[in-house]
């Protein structure tokens, strides 16, 4: 892959000039089409039609139509007209259509869904290099087109007249009394609260396949990192992609007794790619040795790639080129969206259910807890020396701490050399988890596992008749057990995915209340790696359980506010170019270090919490790992035991409520941070 990253860096170059030269001016909007009037002519018409027991259905549905009729929809007459004639009075035929809208879309989506699925086989997929074509067909999204359809159509149109658009604050303050029919209707007119022009999205489609191309792409060669002495610390092969392949090699480490000079080493990488100080000629190159101390790069004798150029270049600012490629195309979005205006306001608002101020909240209360302080010196003590910024990934609680990489990489390869030998052993995965065998084979059987050209994903189906699929890396010499912990992590993710879709009872309530949700599901499956693979004994430790679960929300939640400072201070300067925003991100990292990191770790102007590829390829994504720590805890008392697969299948078939309705139906009670924080201050006290 050595040769495509260069050739994507270079297609990558042309996005420094594009975006800084994107002006930060007002974004272009659509204008209202319909009158006060033509609104109020239109409800009386209805009204002397229907009675005025329907006059606030009828008002609400009128100017919920309204508010996105555009010109190429018709004129005032036009609006009046539909209305009139759309309008849906009787009971039976409301359950009617909202039947066949969810049968239609199902469909619809499901096959659009397949398609780009395929489209992207070639980017997702270890199938061998990436074709010219295949890099084009990545931008090929024919989905972004059929929303819009809905509306030239009047389909939608004929949603907005005849069922209620909900507000958040709706759903929290009525939701516990709506029966499943309800919500589900609810969820169903999320699909139609927002018009956007296909164009907008497609421009999004694209900038996102570009990014994520350029994170699946962006591996290290360990193995050809050198010290200043000279040294090559890591084994021949040891490739591993920036972010997730470093952090859990840099974690493999602890126990050993040349661990933290490694540990040292990787940290100085990250440090180098977040301040874009790495050279671009050791991206993935296995003919150049780096010392990443010194930053010198020198040829690797009898290598024969790149003879004659310059391999001291650092790679230019590609890294935050893509991320405000990402920024401008989501931003496009704002006009379209006057509920939640910005990226940042849809990702909590709309995409999490929760208020951004309630999300910061939950995290700064873990970060700043003082359980966090003393965990940190219960964790200097166990290693015999002062903290140092890499222990943010202090692994001593997991129970793989226990077992060397080496040891773990040989039980893995020899139980999973190949993607069939994992595909095989699904069932019996779930049956170890505690999966009733019947159960255990029905979602099997839905679920297919692919060789993951990147770390590895979850992609779910979306219609019922159709499989989820498992991404994990598995190389020549088999699954090792990074891509085996990853693999199991995914796995969760696609059994969540199948009970919360093949199971469900309505298509629009399918899935979860947001990605927090089936993180936390899934994480409650990685958690239990390597009792499933056989080599360590069931643990009823909450107390280990309760400080793993700080330490790893702790790591990530700081990682969460700098993402979220990021965007922004992007709203705030729409203008930047990519320099600009590198430094930006590197402030938000040393900001967020020194108010809740460096108190306890005893140092300043940390920035390696920038590191985390989410960001780049993934937009606002990163505080759904936090919460789902925090989920994952709180659900944790009933996932415990033989009742797991029982537990597991009647939390997930709940779909995709709000947050507080789905925890209360999960566990009796509200999402909060207090269970975590009250067991991991128990642990120790306990620990004294």
């Amino acid at each position: 892959m050595r040769v495509l990253v260069f050739g994507l860096l270079s297609s990558l170059a042309g996005l420094l000039a594009a975006t800084a030269g994107i002006a930060g001016g007002p974004l272009p909007t659509r204008t209202v089409m319909v009158s006060e009037a033509a609104i109020d002519g239109a409800v009386a018409r209805l009204i002397a039609i229907h009675g005025p027991s329907r006059a606030e259905q009828i008002r609400r549905g009128v100017s919920q139509v309204a508010q996105r009729w555009w010109k190429e929809d018709g004129d005032e007459a036009a609006f009046t007209a539909f209305c009139t004639a759309n309008f849906i009075a009787g009971p039976a035929e409301l359950a009617a259509t909202s039947a066949r809208l969810e049968q239609v879309l199902e469909q619809v989506d499901g096959h659009l869904h397949e398609v780009r699925r395929e489209l992207l086989t070639p980017s997702d997929l270890d199938t061998g290099p990436i074709m010219t074509v295949d890099r084009l067909f990545a931008n090929l999204d024919p989905a972004v087109h059929t929303d819009e359809d809905l509306f030239k159509t009047k389909v939608a149109f004929l949603a907005l007249l005849n069922f209620p658009v909900h507000s958040l604050s709706e759903r929290l303050a009525q939701g516990s009394t709506w029966n499943r029919q309800t919500w589900a209707e609810s969820r169903m007119m999320d699909r139609f609260a927002e018009r956007a022009p296909a164009a907008v999205l497609q421009g999004i489609t694209e900038a996102l396949a570009r990014a994520d191309l350029y994170i699946s792409d962006y591996n290290i060669r360990l193995d050809r990192l050198v010290t200043p002495d000279g040294r090559r610390p890591f084994p021949e092969g040891l490739r591993l992609i920036s972010h997730w392949g470093l952090r859990d090699e840099l974690a493999s480490h602890y126990g050993e007794t040349d661990g933290v000079a490694k540990q040292r080493l990787i940290q100085r990488v990250m440090e180098r790619i977040v301040r874009q100080e790495i050279p671009a000629a050791v991206i993935d190159n296995p003919d150049v040795l780096w010392c990443p101390e010194t930053n010198k790069v020198r040829r690797l004798a009898g290598g024969t790639s790149d003879h004659g150029k310059d391999l001291s270049g650092r790679e230019p600012d590609t890294r935050y080129a893509v991320w405000l490629a990402n920024f401008h195309a989501v931003r496009g979005l704002d006009p379209y969206t006057p509920t939640a205006p910005t990226a940042i306001a849809r990702s909590f608002e709309i995409d999490r259910q929760i208020p951004e101020k309630a999300v910061e909240e939950l995290l700064v209360a873990v970060v700043s807890s003082p359980e966090v302080g003393d965990l940190a010196k219960l964790i200097s003590k166990r290693l015999g020396r002062p903290l140092e910024p890499f222990d943010i990934w202090y692994s001593g609680f997991k129970p793989r701490a226990a077992r060397s990489e080496a040891d773990l990489d040989r039980i893995v390869s020899a139980r999973y050399p190949t993607v069939a030998s994992f595909q095989e052993d699904l069932s019996g995965i779930l049956g170890r988890l505690g999966f009733a065998p019947e159960r255990a084979r029905w979602v099997a059987d839905r679920i297919v596992v692919d060789p993951s050209r990147g770390s590895g994903h979850a992609m779910p189906a979306v219609r019922r008749e159709d499989k989820a699929h498992l991404r994990t890396r598995i190389g020549p010499a088999g699954m090792n057990y990074k891509g085996y912990n990853i693999g199991i992590h995914e796995f969760g993710h696609n059994v969540e995915q199948t009970f919360s879709l093949a199971g469900i009872d309505h298509w629009f309530l399918a899935g979860v209340p947001n990605n927090a949700f089936t993180e936390a599901l899934a994480m409650t499956f990685q958690g239990r790696d390597l009792e499933v693979l056989g080599v360590a004994p069931p643990t009823d430790s909450r107390d280990v359980e309760a400080l793993d679960a700080l330490w790893s929300s702790y790591e990530i939640g700081g990682v969460a506010l700098v993402d979220v400072k990021a965007w922004h201070w992007l709203y705030d300067h729409p203008d930047a170019d990519p320099a600009s925003l590198r430094e930006a991100v590197l402030a938000a990292a040393r900001d967020v270090w020194n108010r809740y990191y460096g108190p306890v770790f005893g140092t300043k102007d940390v920035e390696i919490l920038a590191i985390y590829s989410h960001m780049v390829s993934y937009p606002l994504y990163l505080a759904d790992y936090p919460l789902g720590h925090i989920i994952a805890f709180q659900i944790g008392e009933k996932l415990r035991g033989p009742a797991f697969g029982a537990e597991f299948e009647r939390v997930a078939r709940q779909g995709r409520l709000t947050p507080d309705a789905w925890m209360r139906g999960a566990v009796g009670g509200p999402l909060s941070t207090k269970p975590l924080l009250s067991a991991a201050h128990r642990a120790l006290s306990a620990s004294h």
